[in-house]
């Protein structure tokens, strides 16, 4: 990568030996972050999710972060990560894994219900799994990835939905 006029790179050159990555990631001077963000009425802008973990559902946006927030009102829940997951009929579908407070136990249609009472009706989870612990990175974050690898063996090995999975 060559050297541009100064300020060019103000907010980084590239990607350490990834230049695929910062082809994609950077355009004409500006880095594409992948946050998805909203303005206020007082033109405030707030990051609401990332791009990627955003779920695109009959052509609505469904943030994961709004759909984790919601079920975390639960009190039987002690954290929440939501994913989109292959739907033939809608293109993506919400799945929520829960890792729950010890000694707890939920039914899954209560967490649907719940969600369905508490913001519009396409962005409830059609699946609800329960984990033990949800899978996170040294630094506490949940790995969203292998939630998707492990969502693509469960919803995909049955021909319906799992025993422990919700629709409605």
């Amino acid at each position: 990568m060559r050297a541009g006029p100064p300020g060019s790179y103000v907010t980084m050159r590239g990607y350490f030996n990834r230049p695929d990555e910062t082809a994609q990631a950077l355009n004409n001077g500006w880095l594409r972050t992948g946050d998805v963000g909203q303005f206020d009425e007082d033109g405030y802008l707030y990051i609401v999710d990332r791009k990627k973990d955003m779920v695109l559902s009959g052509g609505y946006n469904i943030y994961c972060k709004e759909v984790e927030a919601c079920i975390g009102e639960i009190p039987e829940v002690s954290d929440a990560a939501v994913i989109g997951v292959p739907d033939s009929m809608f293109g993506e579908s919400v799945a929520a894994f829960l890792e729950l407070r010890p000694g707890s136990e939920i039914d899954a249609q209560r967490v649907v219900d719940h969600c369905r009472n508490r913001m519009a009706s396409y962005k409830k989870p059609k699946y609800v799994h329960v984990v033990n612990f949800l899978p996170r990175n040294s630094m506490g974050k949940v790995l969203k990835t292998q939630l998707r690898e492990l969502a693509a063996v469960i919803f995909s090995a049955e021909p319906t939905p799992p025993s422990n999975n919700a629709n409605g």
